[in-house]
């Protein structure tokens, strides 16, 4: 997902240079609670009603009516049964409305719990057995105001007066618009197809490849299919004046189909400006692996908000510029080297759609991995240094208002820290392994190993922790469940440096390079004083800046 930004442009298209000095970056600006209701534990937990079923397709069928900000449609749900029951909760938020339910042609009954739905199931369902129902749904949707952070149906006009339309729901889920199991930890194994009915003056896109197209006397029904499993809230809908033009990319699992859908009044810009777009390929695919969809395609599709990761379907805002509508966030002058949205989005693929979380309380292997991915973007075409500048540029981002993992089993996201926290993290992660090779192995065992899989950020933590070679979980514990980032406190006594940590959790060690009148050494500080003798007095002292410490001298 892209970044929240506290500026009232963002409640209106904004216009170019809106940045200056004045653009505060909030990661996260809603207050922190605590206070979780049943709704939050229905939402977010792996409820006996969601755990009898493995989800294996989805094929759903939607009919648009712009005029009207309508929607109806119809989504089968084939799934395989895992232990005995006989009821199954959908969600589906208000104003949505399930219309009926059927299986092998009788309807079911259900009752309802705000937006869980609990389906009771007239025949036994046999363990090892794969079954179908179809959920009948319709309303008008809700309209979102801040997309893509609000979510729901964006409901705009291009400058044409022409309908300009596109969902986008992370967050606040996928059920904001059709019936489905809204919960990450579970993924459809054989994918989803996708129907979408429009006026005929307009071109429907969503995720995966266009099948066929329908056309009658006022509409047209484009039909696109995903072969690989997919997360809910990477299910998206656009709609508009498109025009099409692609490429093809030799990449590491052969030729990749690149395609692009453009509002008619841009499509000058976007040739010019999707020229990111294999470039982002090729450096994506050095530090994480092969795309992890090449089956399906990989489109970046205009919307009338700022983009998000809709899985071989990015979605993009950014007015054809380079840097974060036209600003940079590290504010280094690096972050105006790419396009945000191309760059920050499509690191996603690998990122929260190869990959994804389990429970969003582990978001931050989706936001975090992806910030990174604008650093490692810059270091492949423009050097190490130019990386770490701008990781090091986006701290000033950072809130340490509270711990970057979240309250797991009732939808609770950590901190918008996940962001550029987490990239730092990772930054400097890469330094105490001291050997890009090796971390580039890493990134691309993790993407190899989690191949299309939902997991938690213990996994993650203790793949990197085997193949590191190194005990990372004081490490974890330290940046990733707590506020606190670790202070080096030094005090220099002619040739000798003395040194420990402050505002660690216990057993914290992690080594640093500390710079010693010009010269690199590195210093183990733990939370009891240590010290180092050097051959030369002492002059100046300085923690490399690769490491996210704080440094203060006693």
């Amino acid at each position: 997902m892209t970044l929240k930004l506290l500026t009232s442009t963002i409640l209106n298209p904004p216009l170019k240079g809106v940045w200056g000095m004045f653009l505060i970056l909030i990661l996260n600006i809603n207050a922190y609670s605590q206070n979780f209701t049943r709704q939050d534990t229905l939402r977010g937990s792996i409820t006996p009603e969601r755990a009898w079923w493995d989800l294996q397709h989805y094929n759903l069928s939607v009919e648009v009516k712009p005029d009207e900000k309508y929607i109806l449609g119809s989504n089968t749900v084939s799934y395989k049964v895992l232990s005995e029951n006989n009821t199954m909760q959908i969600d589906l938020q208000t104003p949505m409305k399930i219309e009926s339910i059927l299986q092998n042609g009788k309807k079911l009954t259900f009752t309802s719990e705000g937006s869980a739905h609990f389906i009771q199931l007239q025949e036994k369902q046999e363990i090892g057995k794969e079954y179908e129902l179809t959920i009948f749904f319709s309303g008008n949707p809700k309209t979102a105001v801040r997309a893509p952070w609000d979510g729901g149906f964006s409901w705009d006009k291009d400058n044409n007066g022409k309908h300009f339309i596109a969902t986008s729901n992370q967050g606040i889920g996928a059920s904001i618009w059709w019936p489905n199991k809204d919960h990450p930890y579970d993924e459809p194994d054989n994918g989803v197809d996708i129907s979408i009915k429009v006026p005929k003056e307009f071109m429907a896109v969503s995720n995966g490849r266009l099948q066929k197209t329908d056309e009658d006397l006022t509409t047209k029904t484009y039909h696109w299919k995903v072969v690989n499993p997919i997360n809910n809230y990477g299910i998206n809908i656009n709609i508009g004046d498109y025009v099409h033009f692609g490429e093809t990319y030799e990449g590491e699992k052969g030729t990749l189909d690149m395609d692009y859908y453009v509002l008619r009044e841009n499509l000058s810009k976007a040739k010019k400006q999707f020229k990111q777009a294999p470039k982002m390929m090729e450096a994506f695919e050095h530090w994480f692996g092969p795309y992890p969809f090449y089956e399906d395609s990989y489109k970046l599709v205009e919307v009338p908000y700022l983009g998000m990761e809709h899985q071989s379907s990015v979605t993009y805002g950014n007015y054809y510029q380079n840097g974060y509508l036209g600003g940079d966030l590290s504010m280094t002058g690096w972050g105006l080297k790419f396009d945000f949205i191309i760059i920050h989005e499509s690191g996603h693929e690998w990122f929260a759609n190869n990959i994804t979380n389990n429970d969003v309380a582990d978001m931050w292997i989706h936001e975090g991995f992806t910030a990174y991915s604008e650093n490692l973007y810059l270091d492949y075409y423009f050097g190490n240094k130019a990386a770490s500048e701008y990781v090091i540029g986006t701290r000033n981002n950072i809130q340490n208002d509270r711990p970057i993992i979240g309250f797991y089993n009732v939808n609770n996201e950590g901190s918008g820290d996940m962001y550029y926290k987490s990239a730092n993290i990772l930054h400097t992660l890469r330094q105490l392994i001291d050997d890009d090779e090796k971390w580039r192995e890493i990134l691309r065992g993790l993407n190899k190993e989690f191949y299309h899989k939902t997991i938690s950020s213990k996994q993650l933590e203790d793949y990197i922790s085997e193949k590191s070679g190194i005990n990372l979980t004081k490490f974890w514990n330290q940046y990733l469940r707590t506020t606190e980032i670790p202070k080096v406190v030094y005090k220099v006594n002619g040739r000798e440096l003395k040194f420990k940590y402050k505002n660690i959790v216990d057993g914290f060690v992690m080594p640093v390079i500390v710079i010693i009148n010009g010269k690199e050494e590195w210093i183990f500080p733990t939370s009891e004083w240590k010290s180092k003798s050097f051959s030369k007095t002492i002059k100046n002292v300085k923690i490399k800046e690769d490491f996210y410490v704080v440094v203060k001298k006693k």
